[in-house]
This record gives C-alpha cells, structure tokens and sequence, in this order.
C-alpha cells in the first residue's frame, strides 16, 4: 500500500480546524443524516456530474498527487459544478456547505461513480496517528503495540499510551465500532475487516472472491460511502487480510 499522504493529511486537518473556528460545521445533533436524503445527494451530483462530463470531456474533480490513496484521490470540486450551472445548490451534509461528508469519484477512467468520505472518521483516525507519532517518537522507535491481527499488523494499545480510545463509528453498520489497526512502520488506519466479512456472508461471496483483488471495493459497490484512511484488504485463509500494497 502506497503510505497515507501525510501532505494530504495536513491539507484536511487545516480545513477541518477551519471550519470548527467559524462555526460552520454542523451541531451534532444536525449532522445525522437520513440515509434516504443522502441517497438523493449522491444522485444529484452524479447527474451533475455526468452532465459536466458529457458537456467538457472532463471531470469535475479537484488535483491531487500521486501518492494520494486510491478511494480519497479524486474530489468533487463543487465550484466547476457551479459555475456550469450543473448543480444550483451544494449537498446540506457536504464539507463545501459545513457538513461531515467529502464528496468524491471512484472509477473515473470507466464509469465515474458518486461516492462519500466521512471526515468524522477520517479525523479520528488522524488524531489516532497522532498519538502512535509521538508515543513513537518517546520511546526510541517503540510502537504502542497491541493484538496481532495479521502478519505485520497490530491492533493499538491506547492503554501504553495513558490515552483513552479513540472509536470510530461505522459508516456501514452504524451501531457497529471500528478498531485501529497499525503496520510495522506505525501507520494507522481503520480496521474494516469486520464490515468487509459481513458483507462477504451477507453475499456469500466466499468462493468467488479473487485473492488479487482490492476487498474494499466491494464496500464501495454496496455503500454511499468509502472506507476512509484504509489499508487494502486481500481475501486470505478465508478472512478479509489488511495488506500493505493497493
């Protein structure tokens, strides 16, 4: 896996931080989305965004770099939208309009699909990098290690840290709480092992699934949203396997 794009990191956390200091962002309480208004969102701009590209031969996306992961790589950019008038109003749940979603487009070279990034995780998971940084950093390289959960991963142990857990709420399974987990460089992400073999079993993809592909993928076909700040996941000894190349 291509390492997270620290750059890109910093980039998100500056407009967050932005956004908390003007009172933009939405109360908590205004920020659950109904998943049926959401489903509308995703339509409107896939439309606009099908609109735009059949009119320019272009994408509606914001630049990004190479080393940018594969789901967060190509944003919508909101203001080419605009300014086309091929949307009339941003998304209510849109980081552009102070809400908890980024908006962003899979599979641009075949069929660019709609999809949404949850900065609420995504924040949680820098803030938990963070943490494993500096304890790192304080302990000559030492990384706050917990459970192995795949050769080269771990779990985080909060407790060496003196630190209380960071949770992160699923945006598959709501009720459902997703760990961290880290490599042996100390690079965290989200473990979504859990709601990629709910999803297997759901489907009973068991004996379909190629041990090449990109697990994730299957989350983003079944889901409005992407698995943020993720590792790949690869099917080994039948169970969803973090891996550390995309």
């Amino acid at each position: 896996m291509k390492r997270i794009n620290k750059a890109a990191s910093a980039v998100i956390l500056l407009l967050l931080c932005c956004s908390f200091l003007t009172g933009c962002m939405y109360p908590k309480e205004m920020r659950k989305e109904n998943q049926a208004a959401t489903g509308e969102f995703v339509v409107v701009v896939q439309n606009a965004v099908d609109q735009f590209h059949a009119k320019t031969g272009v994408l509606p996306i914001k630049n990004s770099t190479e080393s940018t992961p594969i789901f967060e790589k190509y944003p919508i950019d909101f203001k080419k939208l605009k300014e086309r008038a091929f949307i009339s109003n941003v998304p209510v749940n849109a980081f552009e309009n102070g809400g908890t979603a980024i908006y962003v487009l899979v599979d641009p070279e075949t069929k660019p699909a709609v999809k949404m990034m949850d900065l609420v995780s995504y924040q949680q998971a820098v803030e938990a990098q963070k943490l494993v940084d500096e304890f790192k950093s304080k302990n000559a390289g030492a990384l706050p290690k917990g459970e192995v959960v795949a050769p080269s991963f771990t779990r985080i142990d909060f407790e060496k840290m003196n630190k209380k857990p960071i949770q992160v709420q699923s945006m598959y399974t709501r009720q459902v709480i997703l760990p961290f987990i880290m490599n042996e460089s100390g690079e965290v992400a989200i473990d979504y092992s859990e709601e990629l073999m709910r999803l297997i079993d759901k489907k009973s993809l068991q004996n379909s699934l190629d041990a090449k592909q990109d697990l994730r993928e299957l989350l983003v076909k079944e889901s409005f949203y992407i698995p943020a700040r993720s590792f790949a996941y690869r099917w080994k000894n039948g169970q969803p396997t973090p891996d550390n190349k995309e």
